[in-house]
């Protein structure tokens, strides 16, 4: 019996091992990839900031005398012209100052004629014997102070007559009053600073944004580089301009450092007004009819069970036999696909290790001879570097937006500045040298996934652009993978990317 009962036992067990696998064990694992094309057309890659318009050239007009503002020839928005008066300063006080050093003056005078007559009275004497030596020194000083008197009396009658003058404001240059700081009645003191009585912008037909940078993208900023804009007082109307300085002075923002690019505006419509804000994008690189995927294909990394190892394992043989590696070893091969230390894949070549060393010896070489033997390490790495960097700016690359230069003159005077010396820049932005290796995969007949290495460019964002020679435009490209098991892992789709296809195994 007790028998009977272990074998019924044993059967239920096997039966239910068995319905196990049969029911569970034994369903497969569904796939659902979301796709993408490769494709061909324009990247343009910006800079985005903010910044604020202001007048190229605006001064604040003060006073350097302290009195009552008695007129006020301009108001705000006035159109004045160099030279003419636009405040005048209560004159009264400044009036008796000249008055009173006048009669210093005439005083001085008077004083400095009689101690002459005396010092040529006791000149004749002395000559005679007839006075003292002391007498004739103690005159003769007399007259020498009373003659710096005279002359501390004329400059005295001259700082006075100037105080005067600069009672009467006048426009320092030609332009419109953005600002009036003062009223007629109120007592402006010069004692410590020289109070604002206007603000006069130079032209307003000519502005500059005054654009915030941060550290992070002023590399990619260089001067000649066009920038739209927008402003809030015009939401649907695109405003253009040419970055013609950046300035080296650091702003920091909230432990942020930034940089301000200036941005020359022509503004003959006159829209533009001081103190507006300005959301900037300046265009950085541009590429047209370039081969470009995805952001996200770059990203994505399949599960390994979707790999296809035999071609994997085939590209490490190939790869191996041309370099003369391992190919059981995965850290060669991920070498050569990283782009390695050897200058930007010069060991990807036909030729063994040996032969690409004699190579290599031979541009050395030849570098060294074309700089005089004066290259240090660094400077010799940096040349040779350049030979094995893929060129960028031919066609259907990206290439840094070509833009006249807009620098200030060397020498002669604009807006009141006088250039002598010539001015600093800092090095321009080259697209190329964000170059670097990516990988994207694709699917077999078979259904599994096939890595491709390609050599990336610029992005703007939502694209990358490649360069590969196994790709082509409309080619499909796996972006993610989703899985019926609830241990798989769900792609994230970004919203960047656009509409892709969906397929199910």
């Amino acid at each position: 019996m007790k028998k009977k009962v272990v074998m019924s036992g044993a059967v239920v067990v096997v039966l239910a091992i068995a319905g196990y696998f049969i029911f569970f064990g034994g369903r497969s694992r569904k796939y659902d990839f979301r796709l993408d094309k490769v494709s061909k057309g324009d990247l343009t890659v910006f800079v985005t900031a903010t910044g604020t318009i202001n007048a190229v050239t605006s001064v604040d007009v003060g006073t350097q005398v302290s009195g009552i503002v008695s007129k006020l020839y301009a108001d705000f928005n006035s159109v004045v012209k160099e030279g003419q008066i636009i405040a005048q300063i209560d004159p009264t006080f400044l009036q008796q100052s000249v008055k009173d050093a006048e009669a210093n003056l005439v005083r001085a005078k008077a004083q400095n004629s009689d101690n002459k007559r005396i010092l040529e009275r006791t000149k004749t004497l002395f000559e005679k014997g007839l006075e003292s030596q002391a007498n004739y020194d103690a005159a003769l000083t007399a007259s020498e102070s009373s003659e710096a008197s005279l002359k501390q009396a004329m400059a005295t009658l001259d700082r006075a007559k100037i105080n005067l003058a600069y009672a009467t404001i006048y426009a320092p240059i030609s332009g419109v009053v953005i600002d009036r700081k003062v009223n007629v009645g109120q007592t402006v003191a010069a004692s410590f600073s020289s109070p604002t009585l206007y603000t006069i912008a130079n032209d307003l037909s000519k502005m500059q944004v005054q654009a915030t940078v941060d550290e992070s993208d002023i590399g990619r900023i260089s001067i000649g580089q066009q920038a739209t804009f927008t402003v809030d007082a015009y939401p649907d109307e695109r405003f253009s301009g040419t970055v013609s300085q950046i300035r080296l002075a650091p702003v920091s923002i909230q432990n942020v450092v930034n940089y301000t690019v200036i941005i020359d505006v022509i503004n003959d419509q006159l829209k533009l007004m001081p103190g507006m804000t300005a959301n900037v994008r300046v265009e950085v690189a541009d590429g047209r009819d370039v081969l470009r995927v995805p952001n996200m294909a770059l990203r994505f990394a399949p599960p390994g069970d979707l790999v296809d190892s035999t071609k994997i394992q085939a590209q490490r043989e190939a790869m191996m036999g041309r370099m003369g590696g391992d190919s059981t070893n995965p850290r060669s091969v991920e070498g050569t696909h990283g782009g390695g230390s050897d200058g930007g894949g010069i060991g990807n070549g036909p030729e063994g290790t040996g032969d690409r060393r004699v190579r290599r010896g031979k541009l050395r070489d030849s570098i060294m001879a074309a700089h005089g033997g004066t290259l240090s390490r660094e400077e010799l790495m940096t040349e040779m570097g350049k030979v094995f960097t893929p060129k960028h700016g031919g066609e259907g690359q990206s290439k840094a937006p070509v833009s006249p230069q807009t620098t200030r003159p060397t020498s002669g005077t604009r807006f009141g500045i006088t250039y002598k010396y010539p001015e600093y820049q800092k090095s321009a932005y080259v697209p190329s040298h964000q170059s670097g290796r990516g990988r994207v995969w694709i699917m077999t007949n078979s259904g599994k996934l096939q890595p491709v290495f390609v050599r990336t460019g610029v992005s703007d964002g939502r694209f990358t652009e490649i360069t590969s020679d196994e790709l082509k435009p409309g080619d499909q490209i796996v972006l993610g993978v989703s899985s019926n098991s609830d241990s798989g892992t769900e792609q994230t789709r970004s919203p960047l990317t656009g509409p892709g296809q969906r397929m199910g195994r």
